[in-house]
């Protein structure tokens, strides 16, 4: 059984550009966290709508299996399409994170630094990997995983949504079998930057439900982030029981 508990908060910006949505149809379940860039303008557009094309798609789609390419490839156009007619082309992007179980696997798509953690006995299995300078800076060698929170450049994102596309720019990982899986983590930059991986499994292996894990690490993020001016910060805690 699928089970999952959300939380956004604008946290000490005037609007929240980070939009979330989860569904249920039968065995299947999709997760969607958006992430709209605010240096651009309309960002809350972007992220709101991206979540709406996704949502519409679910209950459209055949089968989980393919489901998270068609719905990246339809928010995308959609959002393209959006952007020109009201004259916006320089502004509504945003990074988007979104998980599609049908019982038996789970599927995992992203793009931008919206991240996706898979626990498996109260610890990380895998994480999606940022495309941010910093991850880039990891990947290449020069700067240390444990760098990537706390570098100049953590917020400049090598991808998103909204942006002329010469290919597809989100990402696919391969599919997991379902009972490998614990429990599912999405969340924005604005989440992840103020916990750690550490804090994240400690709280799963204390709590009894999604939303009291949720609530130990909202409350972490929450302590951290006073006086640094937080950004909009939201998760999805989703648990296979």
């Amino acid at each position: 059984m699928i089970q999952f508990a959300t939380f956004t908060d604008p946290g000490d910006r005037l609007i929240n550009e980070d939009a979330i949505k989860c569904m249920q149809s039968g065995t299947n379940t999709c997760c969607v966290l958006c992430d709209g860039l605010g240096g651009h303008g309309m960002g809350d557009i972007a992220s709101a709508l991206v979540t709406e094309v996704f949502r519409d798609a679910f209950f459209k789609a055949l089968d989980m299996k393919g489901f998270l390419g068609e719905a990246f490839t339809a928010a995308q156009e959609i959002l393209m399409t959006e952007q020109a007619e009201r004259n916006a082309k320089r502004k509504m992007k945003t990074t988007a994170v979104a998980l599609a179980l049908d019982g038996k696997n789970a599927y995992i798509g992203h793009i931008g630094d919206s991240r996706l953690y898979v626990f498996k006995n109260n610890k990380v299995k895998f994480r999606t990997k940022d495309h941010s300078i910093p991850q880039m800076l990891v990947l290449s060698g020069d700067i240390k995983e444990s760098e990537i929170r706390n570098h100049p450049d953590r917020n400049i994102v090598l991808r998103v949504m909204g942006v002329d596309w010469d290919e597809p720019m989100f990402e696919l990982e391969a599919s997991m079998p379902l009972k490998k899986c614990n429990a599912f983590l999405l969340c924005s930059d604005g989440f992840w930057e103020l916990i750690e991986e550490p804090q994240m499994c400690a709280y799963l292996k204390a709590a009894a439900s999604p939303e009291e894990w949720l609530r130990m690490m909202t409350a972490e993020v929450k302590q951290n982030g006073v006086g640094r001016n937080m950004d909009n910060y939201s998760a999805i805690a989703v648990w296979n029981v």
